[in-house]
């Protein structure tokens, strides 16, 4: 039976597996209303996507405790590909099954899609143009101020005591200075969990799981688990066949049509084996991206990689989005017969193509597993360490991107076994600093709402341009 049979009653046995469900009363249409609207919000790389998410989600709408959205989180985290458009995947397919999963991850890219897209067209027409730059330099700045309000917000809940804040900080010193991979730095926590759980020390108790929580889904659930949302190893395998085929099959026709050489046949391959290795989000591996791209196959300039970069990290949707602009200038250049603007338009989309419908896949085949691991409360010490790492991670995501906006020019030091960027004092960017500061104090202290931040950043961006000032 459906778990949205409103006439099943609530769980309230205390059998969490075999109870049955009932509704949680949020619409799909509601449902497409609220995806719609993060999507349009989703500036500023990971952190500033999750914040989106967390306060729309869990305060506002109070559709998902706490304590469900950061298990949802850990999980994403782990994956390869970008960890917000999956966490908001996971949660579009918590509340409706496999359609809401599709919509809800399907809408989080569709903006920045078409941004990207339509950005590319003007770039490869025009270059980079100084209006349009002048417009993403304000929205940058007022973007970092949102960044700021998640790690402060998402850390303030996620860290209850000090052991998890020290926790939170060895992770962001191991990945920021020391450039230790992200999926090292997961399970050294996950074993500090385990360890401090078999010795008994309270500080790794989870959060609480919300089962009594105002939350929708939490009020009806419990720590119960929705027919769909429990782990079937038929359906497994049924769910892996098709993604697989959605994911690869247009991969195996354009490569046996084309041939290996062809332009599309090394979009497709490469990006294909980039969605698999892109474990600690689009960070992570930008600099081997950018490498290939440029030296490797010659798709890209550096200057044009950074210009690309520039594009994302000032547009609604993932980071990885840059891919789509190097996809279309690869093609836009080696258009095979085709018109060059055809041609870049279909190299973006494929390169679009097969680096999300592989999150499609990690979502759909393993959330159920994961929310079955919910009520074992053997692994809450695991996951409230792997919490607390993860906040350490969205710091650093936030310091990465405080470097980029508020600085022209940084340094790589690599020695004494640090590995990681240092600003350049001297190209300190006042304007972007003032504008930041701004947009900090209007959202920290006089709680305005982000798109009048970010519309009024965006015509001091242009005003700031005309006056010659940037």
């Amino acid at each position: 039976m459906s778990a949205n049979n409103p006439n099943r009653p609530d769980v309230t046995s205390g059998d969490s597996i075999n109870a049955p469900i009932s509704s949680h009363g949020i619409s799909f249409a509601d449902a497409f209303h609220v995806w719609l609207r993060i999507a349009l919000l989703s500036f500023g790389g990971p952190a500033g996507q999750i914040a989106v998410m967390h306060r729309i989600v869990v305060e506002e709408k109070k559709w998902i405790s706490e304590a469900r959205f950061l298990h949802a989180l850990n999980y994403c985290m782990l994956l390869p590909g970008p960890e917000a458009q999956q966490i908001a995947t996971y949660m579009g397919w918590l509340l409706h099954r496999t359609l809401g999963g599709l919509v809800a991850g399907a809408l989080f890219v569709l903006p920045g899609v078409i941004a990207i897209m339509g950005l590319s067209y003007i770039y490869a027409a025009y270059g980079n143009v100084g209006f349009v730059a002048a417009l993403f330099f304000g929205l940058k700045s007022a973007v970092l101020a949102i960044v700021i309000e998640a790690v402060i917000r998402v850390g303030r809940r996620a860290l209850g005591n000090p052991v998890m804040y020290a926790i939170a900080c060895i992770a962001f010193v191991a990945i920021f200075f020391f450039a230790v991979p992200f999926p090292v730095i997961v399970l050294t926590a996950g074993i500090a969990g385990l360890i401090g759980v078999r010795l008994g020390y309270h500080q790794f108790a989870a959060v609480p799981n919300g089962g009594t929580s105002q939350a929708a889904i939490d009020s009806m659930l419990g720590d119960g688990i929705p027919d769909h949302a429990r782990p079937s190893l038929p359906r497994t395998l049924r769910v892996l066949a098709i993604w697989l085929a959605v994911w690869l099959v247009p991969v195996a026709v354009i490569v046996v049509s084309l041939g290996w050489t062809s332009v599309f046949s090394q979009i497709a391959i490469f990006f294909s084996k980039l969605a698999m290795v892109t474990f600690g989000g689009a960070y992570a591996v930008l600099a081997y991206v950018a490498q290939q791209a440029a030296d490797h196959y010659h798709w890209v300039t550096a200057r044009e990689m950074l210009d690309g970069l520039g594009m994302a990290e000032t547009t609604p949707g993932p980071l990885i989005m840059v891919v789509q602009f190097v996809a279309f200038m690869a093609a836009f250049r080696d258009a095979s017969g085709l018109s060059p603007m055809l041609a870049g338009t279909l190299g973006g989309l494929l390169a679009t193509w097969v680096t999300f419908a592989p999150c499609f896949l990690w979502i759909f085949v393993g959330a159920p597993y994961i929310e079955a691991l919910r009520g074992n409360r053997a692994l809450a010490g695991v996951l409230a360490a792997i919490t607390a790492a993860v906040v350490g991670v969205i710091l650093n995501l936030s310091i990465w991107f405080a470097l980029h906006t508020l600085f022209r020019q940084s340094f790589a030091v690599e020695r004494y076994g640090f590995n990681f960027d240092a600003p350049v004092p001297a190209s300190v960017d006042p304007a972007a600093v003032a504008l930041s500061a701004a947009a900090a104090i209007a959202i920290l202290r006089f709680k305005l709402g982000m798109l009048p931040v970010l519309g009024a950043s965006c015509v001091a961006g242009v005003l700031l341009k005309v006056a010659g000032l940037i």
